[in-house]
């Protein structure tokens, strides 16, 4: 080294520095950490002083030394950050019914609403402006609330990822909730729902829901495993999901996937409820359990009728073809009983205030309500006090009265019958009742129950088949149940053709010893759905069989039958190669 030179100092490895360009500004440069591939992570920053670049300098060294400094890679936007949270993060970790509230919030709500935003520039006075607008434009204070949960675990996520420094939603005001007072029904609406529902089917359902307070996904997946005739005891284990349909047709019908006729569905049809306390044993009235084994023989009767289009899957409450209700369909069915029994309007979960109300009024211990409603104990409180409804109205129902709310011990059996305005039928006239084994058939003339009688011996001669008379208090108060209707006609007669074939998991077609094709008669006053339609077809996985796929074709067109089964062998075909396409995992 000569006398005089300059000695260029060199900064350790990791330091910033800070230097003037070739284009006139000053730039600075600081190392935040180690990128993905293990190479340092050094930011740039750029300003026209030596003094501005200084001072983003050291505030980016504060943000390193504090863990605060924002992941380096995809600039995110909110739309795009959120759409990869939902389907990429949240959807494989949550539930069924989860995942579906946080789709709504992403897809309706938030990205319409604020979606263009960057993701590090999102303040919460955008979400608070946000929350404004969607209840000015009619969306419920609930709706703008479960929005603002949604983006806050959503931004959480973003967080912990170190895609953000901050997460806004947690600093801006949510949405004020207010819990509406529900009111409980009273004894007397109590007594008019159930008097309605025992004229329809599956009226177990709603004793259950007043009875027990069950929640509705609880009542649908309960199954006759669950139900313990010996000891009284029905124990909670699953909840029903909503179903998620596919097209079945090859998207050709131009519907959407939940009115495809031939739709399928990709979800799991019931999941574990989600906690310990949820896994609960209950203990029934011996009316409840009595009813109980009215509606599975009842359950029988349908078996019996649907015939080889029953899939056994060993639920409570079923469709007429042994499928599990839809918890939509459900909700409908509260609805029309509410206005058929002439009861104010009410959401399904008020039956389950009813019952805990009951229950506390009752002086129950606070264990054993909390057992029943499936609360976790010691978190429970508040819960006992959003159900407590002690309400004038309420209070007045005395606790011998609430002993006998669902059967009325202090009463005649039917004594809450609807009024005679409301029957199908005038109080004095009889009714004639034709007995087809052990099926009974209501008409108004005596004439027409005998000429249905002498048909249905024609083709059952080896089945006994008589008139019966019946008074009307009898007919509606112990008539069979699924018999409610009351025919001024005679029905015409009906042939239903059936074709049906089973495939092995390869596609091939199995020899089961029974028929393809065959049909038999029918009547339309039947509940069967499927007697009134030139074809119907599904295909469905053999419960017990491992992947065995079976085509079923019902309908009152031979050659409309014939054609559908043609179509509907080729969807059990695929269906038996490719089980994941259509949702036949073992575990469902």
């Amino acid at each position: 080294m000569t006398r005089g030179a300059t000695v260029k100092s060199r900064q350790p490895n990791g330091a910033s520095s800070i230097y003037l360009g070739k284009d006139g500004r000053w730039h600075g440069r600081v190392t935040v950490g180690v990128k993905d591939d293990g190479k340092p992570d050094r930011r740039h920053v750029s300003r026209k002083t030596r003094a501005e670049v200084t001072k983003v300098v050291r505030e980016l060294e504060r943000q390193r030394d504090k863990g605060a400094v924002r992941k380096a890679g995809q600039n995110w936007t909110l739309e795009t950050w959120l759409t990869h949270w939902v389907e990429n993060i949240a959807a494989p970790n949550v539930s069924e019914n989860t995942i579906d509230g946080y789709r709504v919030a992403v897809n309706h709500h938030l990205i319409p609403g604020l979606g263009a935003h960057r993701l590090e520039k999102l303040e919460p006075e955008h979400l608070e402006r946000f929350y404004k607008k969607m209840q000015e434009a009619g969306s419920a204070a609930g709706t703008a609330h479960q929005t603002h949960r949604t983006i806050r675990t959503a931004l959480n996520e973003a967080v912990r990822r170190g895609h953000l420094t901050r997460n806004p939603a947690t600093i801006a005001k949510s949405p004020r909730l207010e819990e509406d007072e529900v009111e409980p029904y009273s004894v007397e609406e109590v007594q008019r729902l159930l008097a309605e529902a025992g004229k329809h089917r599956n009226a177990a359902r709603w004793v259950i829901a007043l009875a027990l307070g069950l929640r509705q996904g609880e009542v649908l997946g309960m199954q006759w495993t669950d139900v313990d005739f010996e000891l009284g005891v029905i124990r909670v284990r699953r909840g029903r999901l909503r179903p998620r349909y596919q097209h079945g047709c090859g998207d050709r019908c131009g519907r959407k996937p939940g009115f495809c006729p031939q739709k399928i569905n990709v979800r799991r049809e019931t999941k574990n409820v989600k906690s310990r306390a949820g896994q609960r044993p209950i203990g029934a009235p011996d009316e409840l359990m009595d009813l109980l084994r009215r509606h599975k023989e009842e359950q029988g009767r349908e078996r019996a009728l649907a015939r080889d289009l029953w899939t056994d899957k060993g639920y409570v409450f079923t469709s007429p073809v042994g499928e599990p209700l839809n918890p939509n369909t459900d909700f409908h069915r509260w609805k029309d009983l509410l206005k058929a029994a002439g009861v104010r309007d009410g959401r399904l979960h008020d039956a389950r205030h009813t019952a805990a109300t009951v229950l506390l009024i009752l002086g129950v211990s606070d264990a054993v309500v909390d057992a029943i409603m499936g609360w976790e104990p010691g978190k429970s409180a508040r819960m006992r006090r959003r159900y407590q409804h002690l309400t004038s109205r309420v209070l007045k129902d005395t606790a011998a009265k609430v002993g006998g709310l669902l059967w009325g011990t202090d009463e005649p059996a039917g004594a809450i019958a609807l009024e005679s305005s409301q029957s199908p039928v005038p109080a004095e006239m009889v009714v004639h009742v034709a007995r087809l084994g052990e099926r009974r058939v209501p008409f108004l003339h005596r004439e027409h129950a005998a000429e249905v009688v002498a048909r249905w011996s024609e083709d059952w001669p080896d089945h006994a088949a008589e008139v019966e008379e019946w008074d009307r208090w009898n007919w509606e108060h112990q008539r069979p149940s699924g018999a409610s209707v009351i025919h001024d006609r005679v029905p015409e007669r009906a042939v239903v053709f059936h074709a049906r074939a089973v495939f092995l998991p390869g596609g091939e077609r199995a020899v089961t010893g029974l028929p393809e094709q065959w049909s038999v008669p029918a009547w339309d006053f039947e509940t069967d759905r499927y007697t009134d339609r030139a074809s119907a077809w599904r295909t469905a996985r053999r419960p017990g069989t491992g992947q065995d796929v079976e085509a079923q074709v019902r309908g009152t067109d031979k050659m409309a039958v014939e054609v559908a089964f043609v179509e509907a062998c080729a969807q059990a075909v695929d269906r038996a190669r490719n089980p994941g396409k259509y949702g036949d995992t073992d575990e469902w």
